[in-house]
């Protein structure tokens, strides 16, 4: 039987450096009580935030200074806890972290609400009195945005205080889905050294790609059928994050949880909208992809155990941790040398938690805080697609050191519409890497195989989940019960659009379920966007790309739109990049390139 190592049998070389944030529990302790003293201080300038120039200062500084301590506790406690999540330790110490963070919003709430009692005027009367003031100009623009959204001072700390209650569904589903699920262990494929092979959230994806069919599907039924044991506790506690976000967004004067969601970032709901349209419009690529792979299996029907086989018909090459990290490191070479130096660098210092261990959080993603080095979770499986995940954060983490190398604390952050297209340009450049240098035919196929399932997972299937949400806080917001038999119902009538040659079984309407992003309302869409903001940054970027112009330097564009972390809206700040997201062209042009290369795979497998 094949086992998850225990995290002590992981070299330590490829475990990340956490001990360079606190060098022992006891020093996060002293931190977290140092901190928690400071958010008192808070509540001394209640009622006096506008009072003049310099008291709205030192408020503003002293909320940045006790919200970048908060955030560096919550991360090592939360980075612990990812490390084993079955550690009654890093459990209790990262509940203690987010009721910190609660509190400190809860002391903090008062601030905004204050702030909007000025007219833009009268800020920039306190500007001219208070140079150091004009740091915040986009920031105080942002908030007398959403003045008509605010609440009073009270409410505001009511809403703050029930932040990590209304949250607590995400984290019950969390723990449910990576601590207490166990997935069972079905028999090996008879051409396998071992005899049977534990299912786990981790490799699950990776299990069906294996070449046997017949194993394929026990994966997919047995997987499947642990879910649906949990049937209704996920319903409940869906329902009840769909719920909280419905009456959050009520609380806030919105019509729909989809608007306020939206509106936080200054993102028009017509741009989500869009998304939806032009991918329906493009569905047939998708199920031409989908009749490809059942020509390629040679079967009668495409089932969903098929979904994740390769159109190149066997699992593809192994591409080791160490080999993956020198072609991502080389593919960055159009960013310029000190962007591919600074990768490689941290690559070297322990920023990547490598592999998967007992207990260990599933998936991947790019931690870390303004006063931190930049901390990547993986679990790195030996393949391509591990590869570009790897890519994908590293995408994440240097928009972060970009950002706060050029940015004060208040802007250092990035909304995750633009986030996400740091991490695809990466994949996109590295696909173009591997296509001009490797010389194999066979991994040239994988390659090109690897760019359509990321193009058919993010694109197309992060597009799916976008409508599944939309549609479940219609449901809410129109006073239908979200019962799990109405959920499937849903999710299975979008499957059967998107997937119409395959078959849509009962399994498959289930798999809602096991999407921890639905906890984070309408946050999935923004890889969508991404991902066709990414492959038209990337045209530009590359010296024979279709929208590369000799008068511009691109990459020098990229890279200053990344340096300005969320000192402009979004929309704004992709135009830096050479991107207008307000319409439906770059999405149209990264379908088209999908099926350009879907139709150059086809050729090169015939």
């Amino acid at each position: 039987m094949s086992s998850v190592p225990d995290r002590s049998e992981i070299d330590e070389d490829y475990t990340w450096d956490l001990e360079s944030i606190y060098a022992s529990d006891e020093d996060w302790e002293a931190a977290y009580d140092a901190v928690a003293e400071r958010v008192d201080e808070l509540a001394g300038y209640e009622g006096q935030v506008t009072d003049d120039a310099e008291t709205l200062l030192e408020v503003l500084e002293l909320r940045n200074d006790i919200m970048r301590e908060v955030s560096t506790v919550a991360a090592y406690a939360r980075m612990r806890r990812d490390e084993d999540t079955t550690n009654q330790q890093y459990q209790a110490l990262t509940a203690r972290a987010q009721s910190l963070g609660s509190d400190a919003q809860s002391a903090a709430s008062f601030i905004e609400p204050e702030l909007q009692e000025l007219t833009r005027e009268e800020f920039d009367e306190m500007v001219a009195s208070e140079s150091t003031l004009e740091t915040y100009e986009h920031y105080v623009d942002d908030v007398l945005r959403m003045k008509p959204h605010t609440r009073s001072s009270e409410v505001e700390e009511l809403l703050a205080d029930l932040g990590e209650v209304m949250g607590g569904t995400g984290e019950v589903y969390t723990m449910l889905s990576n601590a207490d699920m166990e997935f069972p262990t079905v028999d090996a494929p008879a051409d396998d050294e071992e005899d049977a092979i534990e299912i786990t959230q981790s490799n699950f994806t990776n299990l069906l790609k294996r070449p046997d069919r017949d194993f394929r599907q026990r994966v997919y039924e047995g997987y499947f059928d642990e879910w649906s044991d949990m049937r209704n506790t996920v319903a409940a506690a869906y329902k009840n994050s769909v719920k909280a976000d419905v009456k959050t967004a009520q609380a806030r004067n919105y019509d729909t949880a989809r608007e306020a969601a939206l509106d936080g970032p200054n993102v028009p709901v017509s741009v989500y909208d869009t998304l939806v349209e032009t991918v329906h419009d493009n569905l047939d690529k998708l199920h031409h992809h989908a009749d490809l792979k059942r020509q390629a299996l040679e079967v009668d029907d495409l089932q969903m155990w098929d979904l994740y086989m390769p159109l190149t018909g066997d699992e593809g090459p192994d591409v080791e941790y160490d080999q993956a990290t020198e072609y991502i490191v080389d593919a960055l070479e159009p960013l310029g040398e000190e962007y591919q130096s600074r990768v490689a660098e941290g690559l070297e210092s322990q920023w990547v938690d490598v592999y998967e261990n007992q207990g260990k959080q599933s998936g991947a993603y790019s931690g870390g805080t303004y006063d931190t080095q930049p901390f990547i979770l993986m679990n790195y499986q030996d393949d391509i697609s591990s590869m570009y995940t790897l890519a994908h954060e590293l995408g994440h983490s240097m928009h972060s050191e970009l950002t706060k190398e050029e940015q004060p604390y208040v802007y250092s952050g990035y909304e995750i519409f633009v986030a996400e297209v740091a991490s695809t340009v990466n994949e996109a450049l590295l696909t173009n890497h591997l296509l001009d240098t490797v010389e194999d035919p066979e991994f040239k196929k994988h390659v090109l195989n690897e760019f359509l399932e990321r193009v058919r997972s993010t694109l197309y299937r992060q597009t799916l989940f976008a409508e599944f949400e939309h549609k479940a806080h219609e449901l809410e917001e129109e006073g239908e019960p979200l019962t799990a038999d109405r959920l499937d119902e849903l999710y299975g009538d979008l499957k059967e659009q998107y997937y119409e040659p395959a078959v849509v079984d009962d399994r498959i309407a289930r798999e809602w379920m096991r999407i921890p992003h639905f906890y984070r309302a309408f946050y999935v869409y923004q890889y969508s966007t991404g991902i066709s903001a990414a492959l038209a940054i990337v045209d530009g970027i590359l010296p024979d790309g279709p929208g590369s112009d000799p008068e511009r330097d691109a990459a020098e564009d990229y890279l200053e739109f990344l340096r300005q972390g969320s000192r402009d809206y979004p929309l704004e700040l992709l135009r830096v990049a050479g991107v207008d997201m307000s319409t439906s062209e770059p999405i149209d042009r990264a379908l088209a390139t999908y099926g350009d290369r879907l139709d150059e795979l086809e050729a090169l497998l015939e």
